[in-house]
C-alpha cells in the first residue's frame, strides 16, 4: 500500500496545475481500495468559473465516475495538500471515503479538525479516518508562495 507521504505528494504535483491557472494551489487524490490512483485534480474555481470546483470536488467526482460503483466511494482515500473546507469535508463524508490524508492545516476555514470537525461529527452516519500534518511544511509553503505573490 502506499504511504500517506506519497498520497499527499501527489496531492503536490496535482496542485501545480492549479497554480498555473491563477487558481489556489490545492490538489488532491483519490486512491482506490487497492491504492491505485482514481482521480487527480487541481482547483480550478477560476478556470471554471466555479464556486464549488475546489481540488476534493472534482476529483471525487472524477473518482466516482471512474470507480462505477454510483456516488459510493467506499474503501477509498482522499489525500490533499491543505485540510478540507465545510463543503468538501461534507462531499467525503456524503461519498463514504473510508480515510482523508492532508498536509496543510486551515485555521480559518478546516472541517476535519481546526474550526470545524464536520468528518468526525458522532451524529452522521459515516466518519472516515483522518491523518492531517502529512508534508505540512511543504503543503503550507506552496500556499504561501502563492498568496505572497498574489498579495504584491
Amino acid at each position: 500500500m502506499i504511504s500517506e507521504e506519497a498520497q499527499v505528494r501527489a496531492a503536490l504535483v496535482a496542485a501545480e496545475a492549479a497554480a498555473a491557472t491563477g487558481d489556489i494551489p490545492i490538489g488532491a487524490v483519490v486512491f482506490g481500495p487497492d491504492g491505485n490512483v482514481l482521480a487527480a485534480a487541481a482547483n480550478a474555481r477560476e478556470a471554471l468559473g466555479d464556486p464549488t470546483a475546489h481540488a476534493e470536488i472534482l476529483a471525487l467526482r472524477a473518482a466516482a465516475t471512474r470507480l462505477g460503483d454510483g456516488w459510493r466511494l467506499t474503501g477509498c482515500t482522499l489525500a490533499v495538500t491543505v485540510e478540507p473546507c465545510t463543503m468538501c469535508a461534507g462531499a467525503l463524508v456524503l461519498a463514504r471515503v473510508a480515510k482523508v490524508v492532508f498536509g496543510a492545516w486551515e485555521p480559518k476555514t478546516g472541517a476535519v479538525g481546526s474550526l470545524w470537525d464536520v468528518v468526525r461529527d458522532r451524529r452522521l452516519t459515516h466518519r472516515p479516518e483522518v491523518v492531517g500534518g502529512v508534508l505540512e511544511a511543504e503543503c503550507a509553503a506552496l500556499l504561501e508562495s502563492f498568496f505572497a505573490n498574489h498579495r504584491m
